[in-house]
């Protein structure tokens, strides 16, 4: 293994010169797949629109790409598309042979943590993706996972029961946004409160649940080894899991639900598909969908009717799991409102995972109400922490009493322990530094380095008057959980103050000198 990982990080022309190259059989034809239009380069390559668009007037430019107005399948009008030129051809062939050789981590279908090139993913996770989608979900997961469905529509190459994806067509292709499986993920260690928690809320019955807890923090690993105990019990258990992503919009998650609730064109007896847009970037109309799916939900004789023929028969109630629910919650911020609106009537339960809590309920909600059970999730226990980090063949030079106060316990740091052998390895400060504090105002990345030279939690009163922070608390932060709120005072999350105490020179010690 290498001392470090080299950060991955693809610039947008390079994203677009792999995608088009994976799609060069499509050159010169009348017509083409929506792959080539603005929309469809804009979902591949995890861009908006109009980047996209600035994107391609450089490539032009540059001779890298010819632009052409032609008809695409499932689509009424003809639109603007993009192929590559020779030369164009010629750099991205280049591009792929430089960024395949891109050093990911890759935890195989034995639960391995390996170091490989980019290029031989897809192999290694017996998945039909691209260079791009490995080199994307590497700079924005980290850890690639064997057969974890965040990672798209992964498919194993000799399976030929998968369905092709369909047209661009209301309800076809549904099946390749969501699984109704939970995905593989790799082990889990201790969490035994945090299961409990889930059972408990499964059996009480509430609508909605949301963990939530920063990055890395292992909250999508929870629920699936949840789900996977539920399923033991209940193999019938109705489930859609959806990965949303930072590019989807309202139209793929209300396109996906209604798949999996059984609508189609050929069973929607409350015309659900027409509060669907006809063209993929138009608008649902959520209040219609809102209201005939909790009709459809609620119609005991339709439901049963839709899957008579079905094992089990019909599902007592559908349990809809939205995995990074963040990624979209501004996006489809009425859609998700909507589905918690059709949870209190029908019967549907929802459970979020989302690096932090949500907007579309009302605190009542959660505290007087019962509708919404919040949970938090944090690093591992002390406890916890040793007992993963017996199980390791080489054990860490340092006492694990370190190793916890250094991490924090989070699951990704430990990881990386266990493929490097050190606690404060740098990709785990890089990773700290890339999602967390580098995205962070500069006054409250102030306010946290300045906490974080404290020996214990501080009032919040003279924590804001040692920073000249007016009001409460940084909402954004407590949310997040990187500020808490304790007995004792504010306080932040270990493996971030271990970090921010990297911080040296005049600055460390002005900040001690205001909190005295």
């Amino acid at each position: 293994m290498s001392a470090g990982l080299p950060k991955v990080n693809v610039a947008v022309q390079d994203r677009v010169l792999l995608h088009l190259v994976e799609h060069i059989e499509q050159s010169d034809r009348y017509v083409v797949g929506p792959e080539l239009t603005r929309p469809g380069i804009a979902e591949a390559c995890a861009q908006h629109p109009p980047n996209v668009s600035r994107a391609m007037r450089a490539l032009l430019r540059e001779q890298m790409v010819t632009e052409h107005t032609r008809s695409v399948r499932g689509e009424d009008r003809r639109q603007k598309t993009w192929q590559l030129t020779q030369l164009g051809q010629d750099s991205a062939q280049k591009l792929t042979r430089e960024l395949g050789a891109t050093k990911v981590l890759l935890r195989n279908a034995e639960g391995e943590l390996l170091e490989i090139e980019a290029i031989e993913a897809p192999e290694r996770l017996a998945a039909d993706i691209t260079l791009l989608q490995v080199l994307m979900h590497a700079q924005h997961e980290g850890v690639l996972t064997f057969g974890d469905i965040r990672f798209g529509a992964i498919s194993k190459k000799n399976d030929s029961n998968i369905p092709e994806p369909g047209r661009l067509t209301p309800m076809t292709g549904a099946h390749a946004t969501y699984h109704n499986k939970p995905p593989i993920t790799r082990p889990v260690h201790g969490r035994t409160k945090e299961l409990q928690a889930l059972h408990d809320w499964f059996d009480e019955r509430k609508p909605c649940a949301v963990v939530h807890g920063i990055a890395g923090i292992g909250k999508s690993t929870l629920v699936a080894h949840w789900l996977e105990q539920r399923i033991e019990d209940d193999p019938y258990l109705s489930i859609c899991w959806y990965p949303c992503q930072p590019w989807d919009r309202s139209l793929g998650l209300a396109t996906s639900l209604l798949h999996r609730f059984g609508i189609d064109e050929s069973h929607d007896p409350y015309n659900l598909i027409e509060t669907l847009p006809l063209t993929p970037g138009g608008s649902v109309n959520v209040d219609a969908w809102r209201r005939r799916l909790l009709s459809y939900l609620t119609d005991a004789r339709t439901i049963r009717e839709r899957y008579k023929n079905e094992a089990g028969g019909p599902p007592p109630y559908w349990l809809i799991v939205l995995d990074d629910v963040h990624h979209m919650e501004e996006n489809a911020k009425d859609l998700l409102g909507a589905l918690l609106q059709i949870s209190l009537k029908a019967p549907l339960r929802l459970l979020f995972i989302s690096r932090t809590t949500l907007r579309i309920y009302d605190r009542r909600d959660v505290h007087t109400r019962g509708v919404v059970s919040e949970m938090p999730l944090s690093g591992l226990s002390l406890e916890d922490t040793k007992n993963w980090l017996s199980q390791l063949e080489n054990k860490p030079s340092v006492g694990i009493d370190k190793v916890h106060a250094a991490t924090g316990g989070h699951p990704l740091a430990l990881e990386l322990l266990e493929l490097y052998g050190q606690a404060t390895h740098e990709d785990w400060l890089r990773f700290l530094d890339e999602e967390i504090l580098t995205a962070l105002p500069s006054e409250e990345y102030e306010l946290l380095s300045t906490l974080a030279v404290s020996e214990k939690p501080i009032p919040w009163e003279r924590l804001a008057k040692a920073v000249q922070w007016e009001g409460t608390p940084p909402e954004n932060l407590m949310k997040h959980g990187l500020l808490l709120e304790l007995d004792e005072g504010m306080w932040l999350h270990e493996a971030l103050r271990e970090r921010l105490l990297r911080d040296v020179g005049s600055q460390k010690e002005n900040r001690k000198k205001r909190l005295e």
